[in-house]
């Protein structure tokens, strides 16, 4: 049997048993190991489990995962958040969906050093939902906003995904960072106009908001200092060479603590975040180790390479084949985490984007864009079964139904996105 075919049914496998509900972490492992050593030796195998988690574990790029998940913990523990809410509450007073306007802003805002969309959607879930449903929202029309301003965490810089993609594809972390600071600023604009359009369009959905002075409104921007400096240090840092990614984090994570302890946080405080991003990042590694395993094998049995061969010999246009990946991966999005998806498919999709001569760093930015969409979309919709969690009274098919424009949204900035890719990379050259 050739290495090739070896391969194929090794995928084959993978996906059965993802689809069975075992880990995805566990199934790329298990899948990598056992491939790996049908198509070189089981002793090859052994020792590539042996050498697979020092390889991960010691490499210097990945120690800015739990940096940045730690930042995004000490900014929830710290009450940023509420007060981050309560600033853009006030900004948008006045406004028809107001607070669903202000529930995006809050989102993108404290995705902009949480890094994680299901850390934005929980967090936010809990501060904005009470008072959108105190006020009179249609309940699954706010958990539709609060679910879609989460998936700009997987976007909007620092973004874990957007981190794990640079260093899957040996991207410079910085680049892929500032080249999605506007397609989540974009996100952050069109959800906003989403939400204008809706509340006009079924006046049912929400109230008018209350009207708040000027000078309340410049007096609230104070709400947003905190969030501001953490995130042009770590940016404008990395922009201008002044550290790496990694010290970046290490900048931000310790700012977000002084901010924490100058509000209250003690020792009690202090261990559980720390045990909080302990544990979000032993998930975050297994998965790496799982696709480190998968991406040996893969690359022994060369499927990925005679997979490019086989369609740059096709007789149709670049931009189809980008399409049909990018339908693959909407289709995966529905069953499938996020990150999950990106660490099982770049191994074998990044060969055939540099052999169709696409820019690796505005691929990665629609890639992560169209894997976004699976945190809203059912049946999967991490992000929905995330506010359910926080929302139990509120049914999930109503959640769903408040999603939908926002899945229309998402939609579109993909396919400007996709036409214009100088909003991507523009900001590189």
């Amino acid at each position: 049997m050739s290495p090739e075919i070896v391969g194929a049914i090794g995928l084959v496998c993978m996906i059965l048993l993802v689809i069975g509900r075992v880990p995805v972490a566990l199934a790329m492992l298990g899948v990598g190991l056992v491939g790996f050593g049908a198509v070189t030796s089981p002793s090859g195998a052994l020792q590539m489990l042996k050498d697979i988690p020092v390889d991960v574990l010691a490499k210097y790029d990945y120690s800015a995962i739990p940096l940045f998940i730690l930042m995004g913990v000490f900014a929830t523990h710290s009450g940023m958040a509420s007060k981050l809410f309560e600033s853009t509450r006030t900004i948008f007073g006045g406004v028809r969906g107001s607070l669903g306007v202000a529930g995006i802003g809050s989102s993108g805002i404290f995705a902009s050093i949480s890094g994680s969309s299901l850390a934005t959607a929980s967090t936010m879930a809990r501060v904005a939902l009470p008072q959108m449903e105190k006020y009179g929202y249609q309940p699954g029309f706010a958990c539709g906003v609060l679910a879609a301003g989460g998936t700009l965490g997987i976007m909007i810089p620092p973004s874990i995904a957007l981190l794990v993609y640079a260093i899957l594809t040996q991207q410079s972390v910085g680049d892929m960072f500032i080249a999605g600071f506007l397609p989540g600023v974009l996100g952050m604009v069109m959800y906003s106009i989403t939400v204008m359009i809706m509340v006009r369009w079924k006046p049912h959905l929400a109230p008018r908001g209350e009207r708040t002075p000027w000078k309340a409104k410049i007096i609230s921007l104070t709400g947003l200092i905190p969030f501001s400096f953490i995130f042009i240090i770590i940016i404008a840092g990395i922009f201008f060479g002044l550290f790496t990614p990694t010290e970046g984090a290490a900048v931000g994570a310790f700012a977000s603590w002084g901010y924490a302890v100058f509000k209250g946080m003690r020792f009690a405080g202090l261990k559980q975040s720390l045990i909080e991003t302990l544990a979000l990042s032993a998930v975050v590694f297994f998965m790496l180790l799982g696709a480190e395993a998968l991406g040996y094998f893969i690359s022994v049995s060369q499927m990925s390479n005679t997979l490019a061969a086989w369609i740059g010999g096709l007789d149709v246009s670049p931009m189809i084949v980008l399409i049909c990946i990018l339908i693959m991966y909407f289709l995966l999005g529905l069953f499938m985490d996020a990150l999950a998806m990106l660490v099982i498919t770049i191994p074998v999709v990044y060969p055939i984007i540099l052999a169709l001569g696409f820019d690796p760093v505005w691929f990665g930015i629609i890639a992560v864009l169209t894997v976004e969409l699976g945190l809203i979309t059912p049946p999967m919709g991490m992000n929905i079964f995330v506010i359910k969690a926080v929302a139990p009274h509120i049914k999930l098919a109503d959640m769903f139904r408040g999603v939908a424009p926002f899945i229309v949204s998402d939609l579109i900035r993909l396919i400007v996105l996709v036409a214009f890719p100088v909003i991507s990379v523009g900001l590189l050259n």
